[in-house]
């Protein structure tokens, strides 16, 4: 079973419920639940986002654990949080190999076709280049 699992996290209904699958599996297998957030920057470059970071990093962590609690309050033990900066594809994917992670759930939100021309699909990307199994929710 996975012992180390990471959830792509952005408040979408699609996101929480790959946190709570990921939380079922991790209760399975006596695993750890792992959740990161990305906040993108597109304007300011990297100053803007080092400023936000430090001005809001810790606190934003606190609440995204506190609302991923409020979801499944017996789940504190087995859950770890992290709000970073950058491309969601990128980070995820660097938190494999960071963390040991085994096993990555996500979340899958509808876009048009030119939506996801625009942005590209996160769930895509992971699904593309991860090399740990993906469980795709939606």
């Amino acid at each position: 079973m996975f012992k180390h699992i990471l959830v792509g996290y952005d408040g979408s209904a699609s996101s929480q419920q790959a946190f709570q699958t990921a939380v079922a599996f991790a209760r399975c297998g006596q695993g750890r639940v792992r959740v990161v957030s990305v906040l993108q920057v597109t304007e300011g470059g990297a100053d803007a986002c080092a400023l936000m970071m430090a001005d809001s990093g810790a606190h934003r962590a606190q609440e995204l654990l506190d609302e991923l609690l409020a979801m499944e309050p017996d789940a504190h033990s087995l859950v770890d949080v992290e709000v970073t900066h950058g491309s969601p594809g990128d980070v995820l994917l660097s938190q494999v190999q960071q963390h040991g992670i085994d096993h990555i759930v996500i979340g899958h939100t509808e876009r048009g076709a030119l939506a996801r021309w625009l942005l590209g699909s996160v769930s895509g990307d992971v699904l593309a280049r991860a090399h740990v199994p993906v469980t795709v929710v939606r």
